[in-house]
């Protein structure tokens, strides 16, 4: 099969390399359009779930991927400079570009052709020159935005800022710090992902935002605002950017996820809040189902499709339902702040109503004793 990939992030690059595997005849060619080595941001995160299926999927690239990942089995909630600790989440996490590093060399090894610097202005005329078109150019696609009437997206920009930075201060577990300040709530969702570096995504509701003057300060001068806002966590270490502009989170839906032989995937087909981590995981997922639908019809890709979306929608559906919730909970976290720090911790880990009590026990039983001695009668 002749396969035109577009978009060298995990989804397209992991179902490539898959694909690849399973079938070497595969003529397999990825079109990026940024120049090679060109990434933004800085860390990505992933949850011992999130590992699981790529160890199922690929043992041999998962052990390369893992490789040299900094690991953690805690985390951290930060809540009137009180650090609270909730111990049983495991978390690994990676630089993006090495992230990417890994997948390209994987792919290129296998004879993946990867064409980078290269922008397709005309999806058309390449679907009709291959049997499969595998749209993984992210969550501003421009596939979708041509097929738009057929894939009929939908768009929801929700109210808070962010901007991502990265810092030398190497934050071990995976911390959310959250700070009052005269101008209102300052949030950061800090992790190591290297030996000398974290990446450090600052939130703020729009109205504490513009009083501080944020929506007229430079990157730079945000950049050090912010900095002195956390201070206390970053001690002598400033902020580092890297195109650290605030934006908002826009979450994309599809209601149709294929046309003729064109598939989304990853964040061109639907985009998951960073705040539950799980982006990346997605795209992966993605493409681990893209290609198990194809080795299962190999010869008819309509039904390999279907196969395809029988298998995610309904996982895309439930992470973008916990999602939402848990963005409801950040943007209306100053209605929570009067809450002492353990029962603060307790009610982020259950914003999204898919974690119990019995499960936080179960994950750690220090940490919900704790909160049991606050509310005796309320569990």
């Amino acid at each position: 099969m002749k396969i035109a990939v577009i978009g060298a992030g995990p989804a397209g690059m992991y179902f490539s390399l898959l694909a690849k595997k399973r079938d070497s005849s595969h003529e397999i060619r990825i079109y990026e359009q940024n120049p090679e080595g060109a990434t933004y941001g800085w860390g990505v995160v992933f949850s011992d779930i999130g590992l699981a299926f790529l160890k199922e999927a690929d043992p041999e690239f998962f052990a390369e991927f893992t490789a040299h990942h900094e690991k953690c089995d805690y985390m951290e909630v930060v809540h009137r400079g009180t650090h609270v600790q909730i111990h049983g989440n495991h978390f690994s996490r990676t630089a993006r570009i090495d992230m990417l590093n890994t997948l390209q060399r994987a792919c290129q090894r296998l004879g993946v052709q990867i064409e980078y610097g290269r922008r397709i202005d005309d999806v058309q005329a390449l679907a009709s020159e291959v049997d499969l078109v595998v749209a993984a150019d992210g969550g501003n696609s421009e596939v979708r935005r041509q097929f738009a009437d057929h894939f009929r997206p939908s768009f929801e920009k929700r109210r808070n800022k962010f901007a991502w930075y990265g810092t030398r201060q190497r934050f071990h577990p995976v911390s959310l710090i959250f700070r009052e300040t005269p101008h209102g709530v300052f949030i950061a969702h800090s992790y190591q992902y290297s030996p000398e570096l974290s990446t450090f995504l600052v939130e703020v509701d729009p109205d504490t935002w513009r009083r501080a003057g944020l929506d007229t300060a430079s990157e730079d001068d945000s950049r050090r605002f912010c900095a002195e806002v956390f201070r206390p966590e970053l001690g002598g270490n400033e902020l580092l950017t890297n195109r650290s502009l605030w934006f908002e989170a826009n979450i994309v839906k599809n209601e149709q996820w294929t046309h003729r032989n064109i598939v989304l995937l990853g964040d061109a087909l639907r985009t998951v809040h960073f705040s539950l981590g799980s982006g990346t995981r997605m795209a992966m997922q993605d493409a681990i189902a893209l290609q198990s639908g194809m080795a299962a019809h190999p010869q008819d890709l309509p039904a390999a499709f279907a196969a395809f979306e029988a298998t995610r929608r309904p996982a895309s559906s439930s992470f973008q339902s916990a999602a939402a919730k848990s963005l409801d909970w950040y943007e209306s976290v100053a209605d929570k702040l009067h809450l002492d720090p353990v029962s603060f911790a307790y009610d982020y880990m259950r914003r999204t109503g898919q974690v119990g009590h019995d499960d936080l026990k179960q994950r750690d039983p220090h940490f919900t004793a704790a909160y049991e001695a606050l509310h005796p009668h309320s569990i």
